[in-house]
């Protein structure tokens, strides 16, 4: 890619955390952006004065590729931290998604879920995460209208069901319910509404094999093939997942899937915890995709996070959104998965650190986008990529005693130490100010509104 004689943005006196393949750490560097994308990354000695329509000043900075949520929920962001104020009243009903979080998101109107979606995806950005994949939510025209005002890169999803099983908690809500032909065609409407728009584009969804007819799976199997998007997912996520599928279909459920032929590249799978080593194969042999959510998956099992990347799959890290994890800062989920891969497989096999924090910033940034279908376009910092980057604060009082900015980037910076964001080449986040949202308005708006909604909640679940 020609250097241009006018750039979009010149960054100058950054140290760059490329993640490019041979993991290139770049000491007092340049990057050039034009037309949305990377036209320059290196050395300051390497280029002239070019001119610019912005000019950041990076000294004391890392400048590195955005975080890739590839699991959120947007429309739980309203959610956030009540069942924890509900288990100090008594013991929750299991699976939370079908007792708890299903049904709060059949209250939510499409007012709720546009609110819902400029808060997470404002928060999300200001943690450093510049795209996201949504697992599958109401009114998801909302979510995409929300993500185009704030800036942000996704996908988005509608959530599907059409079998009403009582299996594993309460009866799914009626407003959650589709027929099969209708959940086929709302998803491909879906999907044809956001194919051209330049950030933000949707995929097609299955809540879960407990909710989804063996018709629907192989359905929309082939819609995804046909129209070439992924499908969003939950998969092998909790003991009762599996005991179902053996008991209805006399297989685990990613073999389950495989008989309906629904396994491919275009199937991208939440969790993915409780797998045999077969099912595994079948994941590297199909060329699904997973997301690894640190918060919670170590509860759940003993995660293939691992054995997966080192076999090639396209595994992410993803938060699962505010009401599971409790934050939308992916650094934190990646430091709080080195802890659990120490605990879960390093003890096993006598090895003190299974996975660098280095390994699990990877998965972050280029393993989430590869799994998300973009890994020829973000997770890096090459020229000829798109500019999806982020600068990250290195002076405060935590960041002192390491000069290497790989370390820093790996095993210190957070969310709140992120103090530039530009997603597709603009500038939506500059010194901890987001240009496209007004904070103190939405938080009123919110307040206001999330009140009127736990209402709604807390008669729903007492009853």
């Amino acid at each position: 890619m020609a250097l241009p004689s006018q750039a979009d943005i010149v960054i100058h006196g950054c140290d760059i955390v490329t993640m490019n393949d041979a993991g290139d750490v770049i000491r007092d560097g340049v990057i050039v952006i034009s037309n949305g994308r990377l036209a320059h990354v290196g050395p300051r000695t390497d280029i002239g004065d070019i001119a610019a329509t912005t000019m950041i000043d990076g000294r004391g900075r890392i400048a590195m590729p955005g975080m890739i949520d590839a699991h959120v929920h947007t429309a739980q962001q309203l959610l956030r931290g009540k069942l924890a104020e509900m288990s100090r009243l008594g013991p929750l009903r299991n699976p939370p998604w079908k007792n708890y979080y299903v049904p709060f998101e059949a209250l939510l109107d499409p007012e709720d879920i546009y609110l819902s979606g400029l808060l997470a995806y404002a928060n999300m950005i200001m943690c450093g995460t510049t795209c996201f994949a949504e697992a599958g939510g109401p009114h998801p025209d909302e979510m995409a209208r929300a993500a185009v005002e704030t800036g942000i890169r996704g996908f988005v999803a509608l959530t599907t069901s059409d079998l009403n099983t009582s299996f594993a908690g309460r009866d799914m809500p009626p407003s959650m319910m589709m027929t099969t032909d209708e959940a086929l065609a709302r998803n491909i409407a879906l999907v044809e509404r956001w194919r051209d728009h330049a950030r933000v584009r949707a995929w097609m969804s299955l809540r879960q094999i407990i909710v989804c007819s063996p018709t629907l799976i192989a359905g929309m199997a082939d819609a995804a093939r046909a129209h070439g998007v992924k499908i969003h997912t939950h998969l092998a996520e909790g003991t009762y997942e599996v005991d179902y599928a053996l008991e209805q279909h006399g297989k685990r459920p990613t073999e389950y899937l495989n008989d309906l032929g629904a396994l491919g590249p275009h199937l991208h799978c939440a969790h993915s915890v409780i797998l045999s080593a077969e099912e595994v194969d079948l994941y590297a042999t199909h060329r699904m995709s997973a997301c690894h959510c640190a918060f919670g998956n170590y509860g759940i099992g003993v995660p293939r996070l691992q054995e997966m990347w080192r076999r090639g799959v396209d595994i992410g890290m993803g938060t699962d959104g505010a009401a599971s994890a409790f934050t939308l800062d992916l650094f934190q989920v990646a430091h709080a998965a080195r802890v659990g891969q120490a605990a879960a497989i390093g003890h096993a096999y006598h090895q003190r650190v299974p996975m660098s924090g280095e390994d699990l910033l990877r998965i972050a940034t280029r393993g989430g986008a590869r799994a998300v279908g973009m890994g020829d376009e973000l997770g890096c910092l090459e020229v000829g990529r798109r500019a999806d980057l982020i600068l990250v604060e290195t002076s405060d009082l935590d960041h002192i005693g390491s000069m290497d900015p790989l370390f820093l980037a790996a095993h210190c910076v957070v969310g709140r130490d992120v103090r530039d964001v530009i997603i597709d080449g603009a500038v939506v986040m500059r010194d901890r100010r987001l240009l496209n949202i007004d904070i103190e308005a939405l938080r009123a708006r919110v307040n206001e509104r999330r009140a009127r909604i736990m209402e709604r909640f807390d008669a729903m679940v007492q009853s």
